[in-house]
């Protein structure tokens, strides 16, 4: 659906890219509206750098003028408005645990992720130890999932859905060595998200953003559920 008047924020987004994931996913779960403008990152568009020069997504334009550049911003914007879901009761219960969670996922967790998934562009020499320092936070994530059934409580929320995309990520590099690894609780997780219709819905693809256009409405039906946790069938690449 496209979008016909400027009454939605702007949601300037990459599909592909676990930061602008995890705000969608956010997005679509506080069933919030907005123009999801689809962008390639080696192709940026003037507007795209305009509202952040930074140029990195996602990046959310509120009605106010407001500018989000963070994905745990934009997650915390749409979920303070609405959170159906209760994505947010772990940080409500426990502030301090949530937000040192969160700073070593983003922090020491995704530097090793993109050293051993993007090894050539660092050190190739080094993945291996990337991938070793990356197995034992996974490690970790698998020995809390065994006692109980997501890294939020007893159900998935805010600290699940900020990792997933990384998670979904770790495996992409190299998918067999990830499958063989003695994560049963953390294999069995992910992949219910990856066949789940919440992720199938975050993950349609939608044509390049032109300059000068608009974008699509997303997400496209909150009244159908769009966003929800069933199965979806096959996962999407």
């Amino acid at each position: 659906m496209v979008r016909e008047t400027n009454r939605h924020p702007i949601f300037w987004s990459f599909r592909r890219c676990p930061y602008a994931m995890r705000a969608r996913l956010a997005v679509c779960s506080a069933g919030i509206q907005v123009e999801l403008r689809e962008i390639l990152l080696r192709d940026k568009p003037d507007a795209f750098l305009r509202a952040s020069p930074k140029g990195t997504v996602p990046v959310v334009e509120l009605v106010d003028g407001t500018v989000l550049e963070e994905s745990r911003d934009v997650m915390h914007w749409a979920l303070s408005q609405n959170d159906p879901d209760g994505w947010l009761d772990v940080q409500h219960r426990d502030p301090d645990g949530t937000a040192a969670f969160l700073d070593a996922l983003d922090g020491p967790f995704k530097t090793h992720l993109d050293r051993y998934k993007y090894a050539s562009r660092f050190d190739p020499e080094a993945a291996l130890k990337h991938r070793e320092e990356g197995a034992a936070m996974l490690a970790k994530f698998d020995s809390k999932l065994a006692t109980q059934p997501s890294l939020s409580g007893d159900r998935n929320g805010l600290l699940d859905f900020a990792t997933l995309p990384f998670v979904r990520q770790f495996r992409i590099a190299d998918a067999i060595w990830f499958d063989a690894q003695p994560w049963p609780h953390l294999h069995h997780w992910l992949q219910a998200f990856l066949e789940s219709r919440q992720f199938a819905s975050v993950m349609k693809k939608y044509a390049v953003w032109q300059e000068g256009g608009v974008g699509v409405t997303f997400p496209e039906a909150i009244e159908n559920k769009t966003c929800d946790a069933s199965k979806a069938g096959p996962s999407v690449e």
